[in-house]
């Protein structure tokens, strides 16, 4: 029930969080005013992503039980020391030097999660995970919401949102 639950709520947040970067997109060419208004937030939205994101991978690992792939963990590399690193940036005002390292870390988790969604729409079987150690495949899915959510496709959703968030030339 719990599982269930949570699985839900974080799907509804990528939904939010995917209909809040194509605002940001449209927003950018039709109305950069609302741009300017999120400019003083953006770190804090960050800060909400990445721990919503750690705090969600842990859920599915700790308390759901699903065992992370290698491709998991790649991703969970680059999302685990994002909350840090933006609330070391908020406490010091550092706002140059971490909208560097979002920007490279969230794009690199992107990707990897853009490819561990691929691999789990597509399976490829020469590139079975569990072939090369102790680990699930990483084409398995854990669940399915609305027909495209899934674990994947939640990490891809919070390293986009960062990403979004990171690049300052959105936001002037």
């Amino acid at each position: 029930m719990l599982v269930e639950t949570v699985t839900n709520i974080l799907s509804l947040l990528t939904i939010a969080a995917q209909g809040f970067i194509l605002f940001v997109f449209v927003s950018f060419f039709y109305n950069k005013s609302w741009l300017r208004k999120l400019k003083p937030k953006r770190l804090v939205l960050s800060f909400i992503v990445s721990a919503t994101a750690v705090l969600g991978s842990l859920f599915f690992s700790e308390i759901a039980k699903y065992v992370p792939c290698k491709l998991c963990w790649f991703q969970r590399i680059f999302m685990y020391p994002l909350p840090l690193l933006i609330l070391i940036a908020l406490k010091n005002s550092d706002k140059k030097v971490i909208y560097c390292n979002l920007s490279v870390f969230s794009f690199i988790g992107l990707l990897i999660a853009g490819f561990h969604y691929y691999l789990q729409i597509n399976p490829i079987e020469v590139l079975n995970c569990s072939a090369v150690g102790y680990s699930v495949s990483c084409s398995e899915s854990f669940f399915m919401r609305y027909g495209y959510i899934t674990i994947p496709m939640m990490s891809m959703t919070a390293f986009a949102t960062i990403f979004v968030l990171s690049w300052n030339k959105l936001f002037k």
